[in-house]
């Protein structure tokens, strides 16, 4: 009996590592497309007459935004675009006093001459999808730019983007890079900062580069309001709304293009409650995207290596069941001698290594701008395995969100708080947006933590070090994130 479990787990660990060493292996292929093939951004710098700039519709989403609400429709009112060629929808679905300061604000700069109105529903059917498909009806613009409340464009934006629309007729989406205006607030947000680095070069930009599928982020974006027609519109079914829009348009043959050097300044989350709600949303959604799309994509005339990076793309929330499972049944096998203990071990350090090179790439130089390539490095080296542990220590929390969104298991849209924080020493103000409690995952969190601790112990008293140095990551990781969550719930 025993020796059936052993290679149950054996079998398990085995099956993760394979999944997890693939998923590498493609984002390494992605790697390739990004430095072999040329990434220059064609830069369409001939000027258009204001009169034959198209009309533009910008969508404010916004939901309980009570800290941003009155920065970002200040920012977007200072677009430089003429006035009579643009509209703000300021789409606000608050159930707070944020809506009367939406509302001061709107009646402010309509008194100036912009074309601004505050869209309102009696409900929030369908959240943020639900709000940009029943603002559409009012939408006059061709083209339609989306904003959440955390962004800050900057005022070249759309003479920038809209470009490209005439020189590409099948264009559906400009996508331009998100940047971090709180970056250096604290070791959280460096550790965001870092993994959208990565998808923000290396994935976005090695996807076009290849004619691959990319996506629409949600935000910092142009779409094409003809292509949103042509796909279906925007759909509520999955919390990812943008990835399957995305996905939805361009099987009906539309493109998108991702524009790296084009920032949009944004607010990462400030503290591991928002963290956790972000995550949730993007895992599960995604999910539930990959469950409503694979079979299209599969279905559909693309070749076959789009469509094997469609899959990855698509199941890569997916990963995270396999960095979980990997971790549990990695402390079973300190008692198990592995016959081909050597190939394992150098199947994980190799799938470590492509990780290194591919966050290498993304950020020494492009996190750090301003320093030199040796700070850069230094920081990298610092910041690497904190990210890869707390990577891991999101795993469980991950894991029941893509299990709830295979599962079908419906949840409401949870924003993620912003309380403009922009510099190191701005703070988290107010309780005004902290609702969470103690719940039974953080708990979880805490006893894995627990649990590769006694793996450490374990490791260390039988003499099999192969596994200590991945228990004490997977230890630091749920560690730290309990910590935080414990923490920032105890400053409520």
């Amino acid at each position: 009996m025993m020796v059936v479990l052993g290679n149950i787990v054996m079998l398990i660990y085995l099956t993760c590592l394979a999944v997890i060493s693939i998923y590498c292996l493609m984002q390494f292929h992605l790697l390739l497309h990004y430095l072999t093939k040329n990434k220059s951004e064609e830069l369409i710098s001939e000027p258009v007459a204001s009169e034959d700039l198209p009309f533009v519709t910008v969508q404010l989403p916004l939901y309980n935004e009570y800290f941003v609400v009155n920065r970002l429709i200040d920012n977007i009112t200072q677009l430089d675009y003429p006035k009579d060629r643009f509209e703000i929808q300021v789409i606000d679905d608050s159930t707070d006093e944020s809506m009367d300061l939406a509302k001061t604000k709107v009646e402010e700069y309509q008194a100036q001459g912009y074309h601004i109105e505050l869209v309102t529903r009696s409900d929030r059917v369908g959240y943020k999808a639900g709000a940009l498909k029943a603002a559409m009806s009012k939408v006059r613009g061709e083209f339609i730019a989306i904003f959440d409340a955390d962004f800050l464009p900057e005022k070249d934006f759309l003479k920038k983007t809209l470009p490209y629309f005439s020189k590409y007729e099948k264009l559906a989406v400009v996508q331009t890079r998100w940047g971090h205006i709180n970056q250096n607030h604290s070791l959280l947000t460096k550790v965001q900062a870092f993994q959208l680095n990565v998808h923000f070069t290396v994935e976005q930009k090695g996807r076009q580069l290849a004619d691959y599928f990319l996506q629409f982020n949600g935000t910092a974006g142009v779409w094409r309001k003809a292509a949103i027609e042509d796909a279906g519109g925007w759909e509520a079914d999955t919390l990812t709304e943008d990835l399957d829009l995305s996905y939805r348009a361009q099987l009906k043959g539309w493109k998108i293009i991702f524009l790296q050097d084009t920032i949009a300044p944004a607010e990462l989350p400030s503290e591991m409650l928002g963290l956790k709600s972000q995550q949730h949303r993007w895992m599960k959604g995604g999910a539930e995207t990959a469950k409503k799309l694979l079979p299209k994509v599969w279905a559909s005339p693309i070749n076959f290596i789009s469509k094997i990076h469609g899959s990855i793309h698509l199941l890569g929330s997916s990963v995270f069941l396999s960095i979980f499972l990997l971790g549990v049944f990695s402390v079973p096998l300190i008692f198990v001698v592995l016959p081909f203990s050597a190939t394992v071990m150098n199947t994980f350090l190799f799938s470590t290594l492509l990780i290194f090179i591919i966050y290498y790439t993304a950020n020494v130089g492009k996190a750090w701008e301003g320093q030199s390539k040796l700070m850069s490095f230094v920081k990298f080296i610092f910041i690497f395995p904190i990210f890869l542990s707390l990577s891991m220590g999101l795993s469980f929390h991950n894991s029941i969100a893509v299990l709830q969104g295979y599962l079908g298991r419906k949840s409401a849209f949870i924003r993620t708080p912003k309380f403009n924080i922009k510099k190191i020493t701005d703070k988290v103000r107010d309780k005004k947006y902290h609702n969470y409690t103690i719940s039974k995952v953080t708990m979880m969190e805490g006893a894995l933590s627990l649990y590769f601790l006694l793996a450490i112990i374990a490791g260390l008293t039988t003499g099999n070090l192969a596994m200590v140095p991945f228990h004490i990551m997977l230890f630091f990781g749920y560690g730290a994130i309990f910590f935080f969550t414990i923490k920032h719930l105890s400053a409520q």
